[in-house]
């Protein structure tokens, strides 16, 4: 099976080499898909001199959000396969490999890795929590992370999902989209440790994400 990567970046010239050899580095068949948001920053040149033939880069030429990254890098993608992966060394791309046993054994189709948030500030671990149980009450879904990066999916699935470009509302519309057509989301514990600096705000964030479970729980023609 090859995975498509789904990278999208934003600000991150400092992490963004060395995330890109860590997913290089798990052996498995893939192609890495980087989409820089129009970054202020050097992340533009350090993607353009990686020279591998499995990193693909792609340039927005306004920010758009990581919503249009994910749109932009899913509209690029072959692979049998896709997950999506943030640039900012929060999680280990060595954990794929927790997230492909279950489809490869035929045990699930979708794959959501579990992260502890015991490490968060409290308003960001409360902000996760809140939005999880708010999935589970709209869809009657039993998931225990739904903002998790790392979702992985067969490619057509996602595709089908038709995802609108946005900022962060593009982790509770998969899963809204998903739980709405009845499919079942397997999850599996992964490493993670989030950084002190975080670009998505529980404030600005946390309730366009809300009103997106809403809008695509009661949405009538929503696909």
């Amino acid at each position: 099976m090859k995975l498509s990567v789904l990278i999208p970046v934003y600000n991150e010239g400092e992490s963004v080499k060395e995330l890109l050899g860590r997913v290089l580095a798990v052996p498995v068949e893939k192609e890495l898909i980087v989409v820089d948001d129009c970054s202020t920053d050097n992340t533009w040149d350090v993607l353009k001199s990686i020279q591998d033939q499995r990193v693909h880069v792609y340039h927005h030429e306004v920010n758009r959000g990581k919503g249009a990254g994910i749109c932009t890098a899913l509209s690029h993608a072959t692979g049998d396969l896709v997950i999506i992966q943030d640039a900012d060394l929060e999680y280990d791309p060595s954990e794929y490999l927790k997230l492909l046993e279950p489809i490869q054994s035929g045990k699930a189709e979708v794959v959501y890795g579990v992260r502890d948030l015991s490490g968060q500030t409290p308003l960001s671990r409360a902000g996760n929590q809140f939005l999880t149980a708010m999935t589970n009450l709209l869809y009657g879904a039993h998931i225990r992370d739904m903002e998790t990066c790392y979702k992985m999916m067969p490619r057509e699935l996602m595709q089908s999902l038709h995802l609108q470009p946005s900022r962060f509302q593009i982790e509770p519309e998969i899963t809204g989209k998903l739980l709405r057509r009845g499919l079942a989301i397997y999850e599996v514990p992964i490493w993670y440790q989030p950084r002190k600096e975080k670009k998505l705000n529980p404030w600005r964030d946390g309730f366009p994400a809300l009103w997106t479970l809403v809008k695509y729980r009661f949405g009538d023609g929503i696909r």
